[in-house]
């Protein structure tokens, strides 16, 4: 069970003469059998050092108020780049290998494209800006944390909080987002002094290695290995002129729906007059019922989803302390994954657990591979898993939601190509922020409300100062912990709507069989080649995007109002 997996703090010095001595061993090896040998031995090592790292970032996210892990977050965020420094020696080894005609046969390319990246990213020339970084982060994420705002009689998390964003109760969801927005006004100086401090660590660490700016640093450090930033651009500027005049019709729907004058910015969270469909039961129930739909999917899932309720490997209740929102680590030698969640009572509940699941699934079934750099893919491919899994359980969407799974479907699927625009705008946004390191928080905000009103016109701010200020963007934690990871979640997106139209609207039969088979691959293959395999088109396709956008506005456009009564 995972309270049983065992957590050590390693001794690093012990550490770097043992993974040196592994090292030299694979770099003197006089034949291609002992530099295997010694290859295995330094994945065993650095699965171990991967499965401790993990432990203590999963632990303390679960309660960052425990005094024990809170000094272990603070020791790996300054020893992590240590440990990556130490793990350099082995890339650089490999790259140089003696064997590496022979090696390319054995293991994937992007083990040796991930190995070229990382000596680009990083060298003791910015160890010391990197750990600051990890800080200033772990600061952020402190601050996000330490929410317990009081409302409805209760201290709420920033989490269950939101769950109040839907209630039909119109005054009630305006004061509940007051609550939730002045939060982050009132704690505004605090949010503009970590961001500007990430901004010039990361730049100065970007040019200290040789790149242009921090934007370049950013998409090697994402690993972009099969399109680069012009396609990306391309990309954004599709999702403003296909995408946001069909969500705009969407929004006009739900004005009319919803009775109102004018559609305010609290009023974008309900999608129903009557209230947005809820999961019933509690999560012990939303847990039994994932089990049986992940039994009646297929075998494999079931099997998977035993073994997670098993051994306890998932946290979903928000409680005070906890860390936000919603992430999936594997545990490296334990060779298992782990699902953390803030559950709230809300749709978002069934949607965070099909999301997760469909990550946690992908690196069960990817055990096989002994590099850990490659159970995971890199984050464009692996939302395509977990975004497909929110659509391939569609047809058990009534044990969620009874008789308004139709109603959460619809939801569903239209907050599918809403969220496109929104995280193209969070890559925008960056993509100027770090282009102009210099910007004041004034600058940075007012860049973002510019292109708020480009991507989500139908935000209307009038009755909020401080989001029309241009704040908001500080609740998206991935701005501040992971930069330039959020337009990987659009990629995917367009890959996951396609296989929602095989299994859904055309009935194919092979669409699971090529689910599995992206998942089994793990991080083996790159983006445009998972894409491939999987017989999906690319996002970069135009034609074939503007065709998938026009299924799904035709399908939207079928189901009529009185439909969702």
């Amino acid at each position: 069970m995972f309270s049983d997996f065992l957590y050590e703090r390693p001794d690093l010095t012990q550490y770097k003469d043992t993974f040196e001595s592994a090292t030299q061993a694979f770099s003197t090896a006089t034949d291609y059998t002992k530099a295997k040998q010694a290859l295995k031995k330094l994945n065993t090592l650095r699965s171990a050092m991967a499965k401790n790292m993990k432990l203590a970032y999963i632990r303390h996210s679960i309660n960052t108020k425990d005094d024990f892990y809170n000094r272990e977050n603070e020791f790996w965020d300054h020893h992590e780049p240590l440990v990556d420094q130490i793990h350099n020696t082995f890339y650089q080894s490999l790259l140089s290998s003696p064997f590496k005609k022979e090696l390319l046969k054995d293991y994937p390319e992007t083990l040796f494209l991930f190995a070229e990246d990382q000596l680009a990213l990083l060298d003791e020339s910015v160890i010391e800006l990197k750990q600051k970084e990890n800080e200033v982060v772990s600061q952020y994420t402190q601050l996000i944390a330490s929410a317990e705002l009081l409302f409805d009689g209760k201290k709420c998390t920033l989490s269950e909080l939101a769950a109040y964003f839907s209630h039909p109760d119109r005054e009630l969801r305006k004061i509940a987002q007051e609550v939730y927005v002045a939060f982050f006004s009132d704690h505004e100086a605090e949010f503009d002094q970590i961001f500007d401090q990430l901004v010039q660590l990361r730049d100065q660490q970007a040019k200290k290695l040789g790149f242009a700016n921090y934007v370049e640093y950013g998409d090697r450090l994402m690993n972009r290995w099969s399109y680069n930033r012009e396609q990306l651009q391309a990309f954004r500027r599709f999702i403003i002129e296909d995408v946001v005049p069909i969500n705009q019709k969407l929004y006009q729907r739900q004005k009319e729906r919803l009775n109102v004058t004018s559609l305010e910015y609290y009023d974008l969270p309900l999608v129903y007059p009557n209230g947005n469909p809820q999961p019933r039961g509690n999560a012990e129930t939303l847990v039994h019922e994932a089990q049986k739909m992940y039994h009646e999917l297929s075998p494999e899932t079931g099997e998977f989803f035993n073994q997670m309720i098993t051994d306890q490997l998932m946290d979903l209740l928000s409680r005070p302390g906890k860390q936000s929102g919603g992430y999936c680590e594997y545990i490296d030698e334990v060779k298992m994954p782990f699902i953390f969640a803030n559950f709230n009572g809300t749709s978002d509940d069934v949607d965070v657990l099909t999301h997760e699941t469909g990550h946690a699934f992908q690196s069960y079934l990817s055990r096989w591979i002994e590099e850990p750099e490659l159970v995971f893919p890199t984050s464009d491919t692996a939302e395509i898993h977990s975004m497909s899994m929110e659509f391939l359980t569609w047809p058990w969407m009534s044990n969620f939601f009874g008789d308004e799974s139709k109603k959460y479907q619809f939801a569903h699927l239209s907050s599918a190509l809403q969220f496109l625009p929104y995280g193209a705008l969070v890559d925008h946004f960056q993509e100027k922020v770090y282009s102009h390191p210099e910007w004041t928080p004034k600058e940075r905000k007012n860049c973002w409300r510019k292109l708020e009103k480009l991507y989500c016109p139908e935000r209307d701010y009038q009755a909020s100062e401080a989001l029309a200020r241009g704040i908001y963007w500080y609740r998206q934690g991935h701005i501040f912990e992971v930069p330039f990871y959020y337009i990987d979640y659009t990629l995917a997106q367009v890959c996951a709507l396609q296989f929602w139209q095989r299994a859904i609207v055309e009935k194919d039969p092979t669409t699971w069989t090529d689910y599995l088979a992206i998942c089994r691959i793990g991080g083996s293959k790159t983006f445009l080649e998972t894409v491939k395999l999987g017989n999906l088109y690319s996002p970069f396709n135009q034609a074939k995007m503007k065709n998938l956008l026009t299924v799904v506005d035709d399908y939207l456009s079928m189901i009529t109002e009185a439909d969702l009564r």
